[in-house]
């Protein structure tokens, strides 16, 4: 069925550690082996004892030592490797737990920013941890019970033939009449699991959102209608999850009454087949015992089938982010060019986001080095899509993107984006000390870089008002700090990357005007020899470009500086005008 498909590819990821899993699975036939032999040794004991009273034989210790040794070795072994295994199962277990935690924490990291626009950071989240745990589950119920479970099931079990097939039969119904009731169990509740992880990542994603904007929900008094939508979805989480849980109650119920119907069947067929000759005390003994320890391990593989089965979406919603392939990555023969002096040319570069309608459209620009360009136009007109195929977001579905005459598709990603600072107009600063959001832009920085980053981007004077100075931590997102305090130590961390190019996407959207001021001087110089873009719908802040690109339509409408473009009396005149030319007052009334 489609979920054992799952659990071979959760068990290929033990590869990493083949061989200590592979001398787990091999201790684990040793120990069901040794607990296969347990009972027979048992049986046989009770057959010596039971010969010498019909016989009226007298038998001395030392005749039952060979038996009663081997049985007790047994029994000794068995416990001694269930623990060694136990104990470096669970090792194992953990290890590759956080190993895959790992894998899938590199990997969404590399996931183009069109992925994580469309998938919600708390339904990651909750993806990598419910996944990694559930695999952790597997891998050591299967080293701790399944892989002996299964030896039992399909390799001893069958032997019991040659000891006596009549009552083997009877364990053999035993075996076919769990694997029909599991099999019906499970195709009577797939569909509905699959509702039940909907409904929990429903769950996780709600408290995420909520979580997350805390402020909003109490400054709107939204805490009743939110705490009401938790518990709609809880409600219906709970209608899903119970008809499952009603159904594996139902085979956890059969299979303890089918555990004393077979122990109660294999005493009276073998005590009728006792007195017909046909079978010894010893043998209806040691198949007493056969029941008992199979029960066990079927009750083991049912619950590890219930299991697998609630926790297969999990593992599937895991496999299914690390299974998604990123639209951005590197040629095979991609070069490292070392830094770059920053000539940027678009030639005739065309992008869709749905393959319909084009966010950008025939592009076609040469930047040189040094040089400032300002994109403006109209929210949707092209702009940020246009510098986001420059840092590779994503890839021009037409033209190519050149940068001192190479096309970046064939760079390195992280050369190219190294030779790029962004300044975001969110600012996304991470829940730690202000140095070490700095120090995202350049790890390497000396505490005189770090305190020149500060004072170009005009922070040095509310970081110094801080009561831990550069060590404040400025929690979740940057939240402890203003809008515009972000946006400067974004502006800062941009700088101390020291990149020949720089992006400027509304970097000074969340200033004040006084604050925008000192700023935009401290910006120009901070720009100068490096080819900077700047997005920006405020036009104060690009009087200075040397250049302005203005989009419509993803295309490129007008071009020219300033005081060029004003003259031209076009679409950015418009612009203009509407934000420094005031409109014309009525006159005043006369008096009569």
């Amino acid at each position: 069925m489609r979920f054992f498909s799952v659990y071979r590819r959760v068990l290929a990821q033990l590869a990493p550690e083949a061989a200590l899993a592979i001398l787990l699975a091999v201790a684990n036939l040793a120990v069901a082996a040794a607990q296969f032999a347990e009972p027979l040794l048992f049986g046989r004991i009770i057959d010596r004892l039971t010969t010498a009273q019909t016989q009226k034989a007298t038998l001395q210790m030392i005749d039952l030592a060979p038996l009663l040794g081997a049985w007790v070795g047994f029994g000794l072994f068995s416990i001694g490797g269930s623990v060694l295994v136990a104990l470096h199962a669970d090792r194992l277990a953990h290890r590759r737990r956080l190993g895959m935690m790992s894998a899938y924490f590199d990997h969404v990291l590399h996931l183009p920013l069109s992925f994580h626009s469309n998938v919600h950071s708390g339904r990651l989240l909750k993806i990598m941890l419910d996944g990694a745990q559930a695999m952790f589950s597997l891998w050591l119920s299967f080293f701790r019970e399944n892989c002996a479970s299964a030896v039992a099931l399909f390799v001893l079990l069958p032997l019991t033939l040659f000891i006596n097939w009549r009552l083997a039969a009877i364990l053999m119904v035993l075996v076919v009449g769990f694997g029909l009731l599991t099999t019906f169990v499970l195709r009577r509740t797939e569909s509905l699991q699959g509702r039940v992880e909907r409904f929990s990542t429903d769950l996780a994603e709600h408290a995420s959102d909520a979580l997350g904007n805390v402020p909003v929900i109490q400054s709107f008094t939204r805490i009743e209608s939110e705490s009401a939508a938790m518990r709609r979805i809880i409600d219906a989480l709970l209608a899903a999850q119970m008809p499952v849980l009603s159904w594996w109650a139902v085979a956890a119920v059969a299979s303890r009454a089918s555990a004393t119907l077979s122990i109660l069947t294999i005493f009276l067929v073998g005590a009728w087949l006792h007195l017909q000759g046909q079978a010894t005390v010893g043998e209806i003994v040691t198949f007493i015992n056969f029941a008992t320890m199979l029960i066990g391990r079927l009750e083991q593989m049912v619950g590890f089938v219930n299991v697998l089965f609630l926790d297969a979406p999990r593992i599937n919603s895991f496999f299914g982010v690390l299974d998604t392939q990123p639209g951005v990555a590197d040629r095979p023969n991609a070069a490292d060019p070392g830094r770059l002096r920053g000539r940027v040319t678009f030639e005739h570069v065309t992008f869709s986001y749905d393959g319909v309608r084009n966010a950008v459209s025939n592009v076609t620009f040469n930047v040189q080095p040094g040089e400032t360009v300002a994109l403006v136009g109209a929210t949707g007109s092209g702009k940020s899509t246009t510098l986001g195929l420059l840092h590779r977001v994503f890839d021009p579905a037409e033209g190519r993107v050149l940068v001192d005459g190479m096309d970046i598709r064939d760079l390195k990603l992280v050369a190219l984006r190294r030779n790029i600072g962004v300044v975001f107009q969110e600012p996304m600063l991470f829940a730690r000390s202000i140095e070490e959001n700095l120090r995202i832009g350049n790890p390497e920085a000396s505490a005189e870089e770090l305190d020149q980053a500060l004072e170009r981007a005009q922070a040095k004077d509310f970081i110094g008002r801080q009561t831990e100075g550069l060590a404040t931590r400025v929690g979740e997102r940057g939240r402890s700090l203003s809008g515009g305090e972000r946006q400067r130590l974004s502006i800062a961390r941009a700088l101390l990357k020291d990149p020949p190019i720089m992006i400027f996407d509304e970097a000074t959207s969340a200033l004040d005007a006084t604050t925008e001021r000192q700023i935009q001087a401290a910006l120009d110089a901070a720009t100068k020899g490096r080819t900077t873009f700047v997005i920006a719908h405020r036009l104060s802040t690009i009087r200075n470009a040397d250049r302005i690109f203005v989009f419509d339509g993803g295309r490129i409408v007008e071009s020219g500086n300033f005081d060029e473009l004003v003259e031209r009396n076009g679409r950015f005149a418009v612009l203009a005008r509407a934000q420094f030319m005031a409109p014309p007052q009525p006159a005043a009334p006369t008096e009569a």
